[in-house]
């Protein structure tokens, strides 16, 4: 009996401190195949770093729900509300994220999730290893 709860305690506590997507997300950086083949010429730097940042400011947030349930939109400096809002069913089953229609609940699209801690996410298309997205947790 003493054997079998010191192997089950590290189980138990690994599941405590497993992380959940459950919060609001923000797409810091986002990664095409087309940018994981082609790597920037020096004059393609140089020009990026001498345009600088726009003046308007946007971000691309993402929230799960515990219900699973979310919402994605752009939302722009100054406004509360962001544009383009659109409302999503979602499930997590091991380390993969699902969407899922809003109506019949078929699988839209599938994303393995590479990385989660309290502060970041790492996401890659399931269908593709090459695009890749970095989350910051918002909330």
């Amino acid at each position: 009996m003493k054997k079998l709860l010191f192997v089950l305690m590290p189980v138990i506590s690994i599941q405590l401190q497993a992380q959940s997507v459950v919060g609001t997300w923000q797409l810091v950086e986002e990664q095409t195949c087309l940018q994981v083949q082609f790597e920037k010429s020096e004059t393609e730097k140089e020009l990026e770093q001498s345009m600088g940042s726009s003046k308007n400011a946007v971000a691309k947030l993402i929230r799960f729900e515990k219900k699973g349930t979310g919402e994605e939109g752009i939302f722009s400096q100054g406004n509360k509300k962001g544009a383009g809002m659109n409302s999503f069913r979602y499930n997590v089953k091991g380390n993969e994220l699902r969407f899922l229609d809003k109506k019949s609940g078929i699988i839209t699209q599938r994303f393995v999730i590479d990385e989660l801690t309290e502060s970041t996410l790492k996401i890659h298309n399931a269908m593709k290893d090459c695009e890749v997205r970095f989350f910051s947790r918002v909330k």
